[in-house]
């Protein structure tokens, strides 16, 4: 399985320079997984640079997914996580998301970098 982190997402829908490493995973919907803290991240960057029907089909394009909502135990988890590694709080949510459905996280957030279970493209 697979998860696309918010980095990757946006770079996708704008064809940056990496568009071409998340592509692939992006177009994989039987394998791909998203949370709603992706949802909510794309779609607020979106809507602020674009205009909210861009925004809207975005969120439909993740939406062809397999989402998964923020239980109380990815919560638990992540905040652990975050409190031990100083990272914030939905990069925790996300990679909690992919720890628990053994995802891969794909991403340019440098904050994923060294964590195991992410492939990390540098900006």
């Amino acid at each position: 399985m697979n998860l696309v982190d918010s980095s990757g997402w946006l770079e996708y829908f704008t064809d940056g320079k990496n568009a071409g490493h998340f592509a692939p995973v992006i177009n994989n919907t039987e394998k791909l997984i998203v949370s709603t803290i992706n949802i909510y991240e794309v779609y607020k960057k979106v809507i602020s640079e674009i205009d909210e029907d861009n925004a809207l089909q975005a969120v439909a394009m993740m939406q062809q997914a397999k989402v998964f909502e923020v239980t109380p135990s990815i919560a638990v988890q992540a905040a652990k996580i975050s409190y031990l590694l100083k990272l914030p709080m939905a990069d925790c949510l996300i990679y909690i998301t992919a720890r628990e459905h053994n995802a891969i996280v794909w991403t340019q957030n440098a904050d994923f970098k060294d964590l195991e279970g992410v492939q990390y493209f540098e900006k």
